[in-house]
Formats: structure tokens, C-alpha cells, sequence
């Protein structure tokens, strides 16, 4: 009897990580394991375990405790401003940057296609009259 438990060797919190406990946390706070699941899916002993992992790295207040988050200083409030303030500027550069390349690339295929017009002297835009007004000019050489 001796020898099926010596080869048994308990647990402890110890044996687990940090990244493994995040792991179980982020999976039953979004609602992918409840604890029971998460003890079967991952051999874990005690549902006590779970439960302080919830309470040290969980976002939720297992306790119904009111957790009040400190209100922003002015200074901070302003510092917080300025750095929205220059990721947008940037991202208005980039914007710009992209519709005046897009510009250029448009004026390049214009040329292109003057210079292949002119040395292959065949047409390639197309002479597009909206229905509208091939419309009004029939109406104007009527009358």
C-alpha cells in the first residue's frame, strides 16, 4: 500500500506560474471556464487556488469591495492631451503624405497615357457622354 503513495507528490502554489495563472484568470473572467472546468481542464487541486488567483491578478472585485480609481491631476489630464495630440498629428501626416502620393501616382498615369496616345497614335481614354446630356443635346439640335 506504501508503494502507490510514494509515488504521489503534492502540489503547491509554488509549482505554477505566473504566465500559467494569468493564463486561468483571463480564460474565466472571459467566460470560457467557469473554476470547476478550469480545475478539470487544468489538474489543479483546490478551488481555493483559483480564488486567490482571481483575487491577486483578476480584474473583477471578488470581494463587492467599491474600487475607486484616483482621479487624473490637471497635469497629468494635459500630458495626456498632448500625447493624443501628437499621435494625431502624425496620423494626419501619414493621411497627407498618402493622398499626395496619390496625386502624383494619378498625374504620372495621365502622362503615360498622353505619351502612349501620341506614340502609338491610337485613342485609349474613351469619349464619355452621360445619357443625360447626349439627352439635352438631341433636344437642342431639335429645336
Amino acid at each position: 500500500m506504501e508503494s502507490l503513495h510514494s509515488n504521489y507528490v503534492k502540489r503547491t502554489q509554488k509549482d505554477y506560474s505566473l504566465s500559467f495563472k494569468l493564463q486561468v484568470v483571463q480564460e474565466i473572467e472571459q467566460g470560457l471556464l467557469t473554476r470547476t472546468q478550469a480545475l478539470d481542464k487544468y489538474g489543479i487541486q483546490a478551488r481555493s487556488t483559483i480564488r486567490t488567483w482571481l483575487k491577486k491578478y483578476g480584474k473583477f472585485d471578488y470581494d463587492f469591495s467599491v474600487n475607486r480609481s484616483m482621479s487624473k491631476t490637471p497635469e497629468q489630464r494635459i500630458l495626456e492631451l498632448e500625447q493624443q495630440v501628437k499621435l494625431l498629428e502624425k496620423q494626419k501626416a501619414r493621411a497627407e503624405f498618402l493622398a499626395e502620393r496619390a496625386d502624383k501616382k494619378a498625374i504620372i498615369f495621365d502622362m503615360m497615357i498622353d505619351i502612349a496616345e501620341e506614340e502609338f497614335n491610337i485613342p485609349i481614354r474613351k469619349k464619355h457622354v452621360p445619357e443625360l446630356s447626349k439627352n439635352i443635346a438631341k433636344k437642342n439640335k431639335k429645336a
